[in-house]
């Protein structure tokens, strides 16, 4: 592999204090590709010393110079996309596709807040009693800590470093233990185009946990952003309040996928498949509960479940495949028995349904008959299944896809002013109307209720990492 496997502490390659190291695996076939520097706690917190040592020379660097830099890590990912997509399907398992289309959308960041960099405002303006000037800056808000996942090793990295570093934050980044490799290898690339030593940190704690907790006691810290499950950012909220730590979550989705009565079925399908396998699944944007109208639900069923049956699945690295591997056995399990448990309480198993033997694979599967409020409708599945429920009124469909505790994303396909008025009372940060795929870095991305807190990319996603400070100049 070309990645490091080391930990990155103020500009070195280091390994763990104590030299211990972990297996990082390929899901398709288990076999071992790295063995990884495991962090310990205090190597964790010399990555945040160093993150504090750089900090004011970072956030004294001109706007324009740390806009080249990152439009030089663009330039460079650029070039080195088939790369970093081979490193990504090789540690993930996802097809390589979905790790080409990743490379591509993790590219982007950096030119986008390359560009944002330069375009950080403020205010002015007299007070209504004119007794004085009202001057208000932004300013980095300090050393920040970013916690990511496996799903989208490189993008859920880039997503957070380049607002980070554009807003003048020095960085921790902990990447997920199953997928290491990637962020490693985008970390470097920041080395190699010169950003400062310091700015830009890597460690990988196992377990993770202590070594989080430690880093957001430091009194240096002053931003979490962290990628992940509710449950896990429920944890993290509340380690990051006895700091008074700042903080941004990105958390799960359980995505309702709506097909209004007159949607055009062929478009609906189309989408679907994207909304739905796109990442194999394994994404918090994933459409995971299906509501069809009752008119179109048997027709829908039907070719949504050819359209599954045509996927090929296989190893990522072979460019055939449409879908690839789970991240892991035991993911693969999860999914398995979401949808075993599902078919025991009466869905109707209409394709898939069987773990492959060899590596960490979940064939494409179509439950139709789900009932709405059943687990697999409830949860997260994480997985290429598609679980069908059936409606009769457009009202029903709405108070169902707000019936969760999650609101990060929802699909709505039919006519497009019908489409639009159901999307504007669905509770979620983002709506897709007739298409199936929503994310962009120039868009802000984020939920509502468990699905988490504040927004990335567009302005907005700049806007985290920067706190508000206000003078007052006597006229």
């Amino acid at each position: 592999m070309t990645s490091p496997h080391d930990l990155f502490i103020d500009g070195q390659w280091r390994p763990a204090a104590d030299g211990r190291r972990f297996p990082v695996h390929d899901p398709a076939d288990g076999s071992e590709l790295a063995q990884f520097a495991a962090a310990t706690e205090a190597d964790c917190l010399a990555a945040v010393d160093a993150a504090a040592d750089a900090l004011a020379g970072w956030s004294a660097t001109p706007p324009r110079q740390r806009s080249e830099l990152l439009r030089a890590t663009f330039d460079v990912l650029t070039e080195e996309r088939e790369q970093l997509a081979a490193l990504i399907t090789a540690e993930n398992g996802k097809a390589y596709a979905d790790a080409i289309g990743e490379a591509a959308y993790a590219t982007e960041f950096f030119r986008w807040f390359a560009e944002e960099a330069v375009r950080i405002g403020g205010d002015f303006r007299l007070s209504p009693s004119g007794d004085k000037t009202i001057v208000v800056r932004r300013d980095p808000i300090g050393v920040s800590i970013l916690v990511t996942p496996w799903n989208f090793p490189a993008a859920m990295a880039t997503r957070k470093i380049a607002p980070a570093l554009a807003a003048g934050c020095s960085v921790v980044l902990k990447p997920a233990s199953q997928t290491p490799l990637t962020a490693a290898y985008v970390v470097d690339v920041l080395r190699r185009v010169g950003v400062p030593a310091g700015v830009v940190n890597l460690v990988t704690p196992v377990p993770a946990g202590p070594a989080v907790s430690a880093m957001l006691h430091h009194p240096a810290v002053r931003k979490l952003s962290f990628t992940g499950s509710t449950e896990v950012g429920r944890v993290l909220l509340h380690e990051a309040a006895d700091q008074v730590v700042s903080s941004s979550m990105e958390l799960g989705g359980n995505a309702p996928f709506v097909v209004l009565p007159g949607a055009d079925l062929d478009a609906a399908v189309e989408g679907a498949m994207v909304a739905k396998m796109r990442n194999g699944g394994s994404a918090c944007t994933a459409a995971n509960r299906f509501y069809v109208h009752d008119s179109l639900v048997d027709e829908f069923s039907t070719r949504i479940t050819a359209a599954m049956k045509a996927v090929t699945m296989g190893p990522g690295a072979d460019r055939s495949n449409e879908l690839g591997a789970l991240v892991s056995p035991e993911e693969r399990d999860k999914v398995a028995g979401l949808v075993d448990r599902a078919v025991a309480e009466g869905a109707n198993l209409a394709l898939g349904g069987e773990t492959s033997s060899g590596g960490a694979f979940y064939p494409p599967t179509v439950l139709t008959d789900v009932k709405h409020g059943s687990e697999i409708n409830q949860t997260e599945i994480f997985g290429p299944v598609t679980a069908i429920v059936g409606f009769s009124e457009v009202d029903e469909a709405v108070a169902m896809a707000n019936d969760t505790i999650y609101g990060l994303i929802s699909y709505v396909y039919g006519d497009p002013a019908q489409a639009l008025a159901v999307a504007q009372r669905i509770d979620s940060g983002m709506v897709a109307v007739n298409r199936g795929v929503l994310s962009d870095p120039a868009a802000p991305f984020g939920g509502t209720k468990q699905s988490g807190l504040g927004r990335e990319g567009s302005s907005e996603g700049i806007l985290e990492f920067l706190e508000e400070k206000y003078i007052g100049i006597e006229v």
